[in-house]
């Protein structure tokens, strides 16, 4: 009778110390997903702040930009740039540095088109002595001439 109150109050032992367990690893999971949460909402607005702060800095280099589409072709007398369109991207698989693509047209001619890759750093700083052309000049489809 002994082993069988021995083994009855072992199981009871295990089944309570599971419950136990269960019910702080959900407190725990629970706990989780809210720090989790916490975290990506605020890398989410430091990334945004990250973008402005770049953005920014490129409106301040705009002169750099334009002269650098202007060295492409000795036809490009202007150059504009689509600021709306400023996307952030990464090269891919086989280039994993992150770039800003700055758009825009030439000479004021509405299906003008060109695009300029600029690297951005591991300290988020944008490194306009690398920037280059990622989309020759076109006009209409072609090629600038």
């Amino acid at each position: 009778m002994k082993k069988h109150t021995k083994i009855i109050l072992l199981t009871v032992t295990s089944v309570v110390a599971l419950f136990s367990t269960e019910g702080c690893t959900i407190k725990s999971k629970e706990q989780t997903r809210q720090a989790q949460s916490a975290i990506s909402s605020s890398t989410k607005g430091d990334k945004e702040a990250i973008k402005q702060k770049q953005l920014g800095y490129l409106k301040e280099h705009e002169q750099e930009i334009v002269d650098f589409v202007k060295a492409q072709n000795s036809k490009v007398e202007s150059v504009q740039i689509d600021w709306d369109h400023t996307q952030w991207s990464d090269g891919g698989l086989t280039t994993p540095e992150y770039y800003m693509n700055v758009y825009g047209g030439i000479n004021n001619i509405e299906e003008s088109s060109w695009r300029v890759d600029i690297p951005i750093n591991d300290d988020n700083t944008l490194n306009l002595d690398e920037m280059y052309l990622g989309s020759y000049i076109r006009v209409g489809g072609k090629l600038f001439e």
